[in-house]
Formats: structure tokens, sequence, C-alpha cells
């Protein structure tokens, strides 16, 4: 009992400290060439930041779905109250957490996604522009073993595509509901741009990256930290349940939770308690086996 109210007073503590610091999320943006426009991103700023100079932070790079923008974590994913949550218990190293927008609500009109397609070099983008630019402007641990990648939905699906094929960049994959495969469509319409998202989709279909993967490819995917989270509800479960038993089959360690739930903000904002220590649990590590 003593040690429950001593755990609890410290947590009190701490999140005094931490309304006093102020963690706070704020709205940048990225000028983009390669885009050719300015890109939107909320940036979590831990609480302390300010007074911890000249402390470095490790760094989550935390992707929306489809039809989102950088503003649903913070808006519907409550995200800053778990993360605070969180790091008053001691349950995780404080991060800055970065949030970039990838899309639009008007999914048949502004083309959406994580991947490089003739019109938009997304992917060019994050790795190129975005996290250079995130880590110029805050005091981030610039190297695989500080930083982690996670999402919900089509960021589920972009996260573990870009651990894949930047397995030296990441500690730790999240996925999320995760869109990874799509069926192949005989004909795109580029007129409607979901029609050319869901190319992009099975063009980089991660599920196929992982049944490829030659040995020298698994060894990469094995320096990361995978976990595939998602609702037993969710149209996409089975892709979750997929990916995880082919890597298995090439011998790549990976954790699957399949919890009560569908594709709904109630199930990410509940995933989040797993996610962050998950990430923070592998921030340090050189290797994940």
């Amino acid at each position: 009992m003593k040690r429950v109210i001593t755990s609890l007073l410290s947590a009190l503590l701490f999140a005094s400290f931490a309304n006093a610091q102020g963690s706070k999320i704020v709205t940048e943006t990225v000028s983009s060439s390669i885009l050719g426009h300015d890109v939107s991103v909320n940036v979590y700023i831990p609480a302390g930041y300010e007074t911890d100079a000249p402390k470095s932070y490790p760094v989550i790079y935390l992707l929306h779905g489809l039809y989102g923008t950088h503003l649903d974590w913070a808006t519907q994913g409550h995200m800053k109250d778990v993360v605070d949550e969180l790091c008053a218990r001691g349950e995780i190293i404080r991060p800055v957490i970065i949030m970039p927008c990838a899309g639009d609500p008007d999914v048949h009109h502004v083309l959406n996604g994580y991947f490089n397609v003739p019109e938009r070099r997304y992917e060019d983008f994050f790795f190129q522009e975005l996290i250079p630019t995130m880590e110029s402007r805050y005091r981030i641990m610039a190297d695989k073993e500080h930083r982690a990648i996670m999402g919900l939905s089509m960021g589920g699906g972009g996260s573990t595509v870009y651990a894949q094929r930047h397995p030296d960049m990441f500690s730790s994959c999240y996925a999320m509901s995760a869109w990874l495969d799509e069926r192949p469509q005989e004909t795109v319409n580029k007129d409607d741009k979901l029609s050319v998202v869901r190319a992009s989709v099975h063009d980089h279909s991660a599920i196929a990256f992982v049944e490829n993967a030659d040995d020298a490819t698994a060894a990469k995917l094995r320096t990361v930290a995978w976990f595939f989270d998602c609702g037993d509800d969710d149209f996409l479960m089975d892709l979750s349940v997929s990916i995880y038993q082919k890597m298995r089959n090439k011998g790549i360690k990976a954790e699957l939770r399949v919890r009560d739930g569908w594709h709904s903000w109630e199930y990410w904002h509940t995933a989040l308690r797993t996610a962050l220590p998950f990430a923070s649990n592998h921030f340090g590590k050189p290797e994940c086996r």
C-alpha cells in the first residue's frame, strides 16, 4: 500500500511539474521543394523542454490515416493527454512527437498517402526534407536508436513500409489497424485521387515486401522492433495477421495484438497506451532480435 501511495504521489508531483513547465503542441510548416508547397506539421513538445537545454530527446513520428490531417491525433486521438499521463507515471521517456500532414478529407480530389507517385513524391519529402528540418529545429537525437515511427490505418501502412524500406532509420514501428496491402486495380482513374492512393498501397505492399525479402533484407528487418495492433471487428484485421505470420516464417520477431474493437478513434486512443511505452522501451537499443 505504501508503495502505491508513493507512486501516486510521484505521479502527482511530476504532473504538477509538467503543468508548470507546459508540455504543448505547436503547428509548424515545412517548405518542400520536392512537393512544391508547404506542409503543415503538429509537434508535441514535452514538459520541461525549454528548461532542459542542452538535453536532447528521442523522437516519434506519428502518422494519421486516410481522410485525415496533421491535426487528427491531437483533436480526435487526444494524444497529448495520453503522453502527459504516461510521462507523469514514468512509463515512457519524454519524447518529441512529429505529426506531419499527408492528405486531406477530400480524398477524391486531393491526393493522400505516404508513398511516391508520379505527381507527388511524399516519401522523398519525408526522408529528405521533413526529418532533416525537424532535427534542425528541435533537440532531437538524430539516430536510429532514438527514432520510432507509428500510425493508424493508412499511417499504419505508411509506418510499416517506411521502416521496411529504411530499417537503418527506426528502432521500432507500431502499426495500428494498418492498411498494409490493396487488391490490384485493372485501371487507375487518375481523376479520382482515391484510386491513385489505392494503387500506391498495392504497389508498396508491406506484405509482399516480407514475402519477397531475401536473407539480407530479413536480417535488416530484424533490427527493428515490430508491433501490429488491430481490432477484432476491423475490416483490415486479416492484413495484420497475415504480415505477422509471414514475418514469423522469415524469422523476424514481431508482436501481434487483436483486441476488442474496430476502425475507430476510441481504439487508436487506447492503442497509444501500448504504442508509446513500446517505442520508449526500445529507445537506445541498437538491435531487436
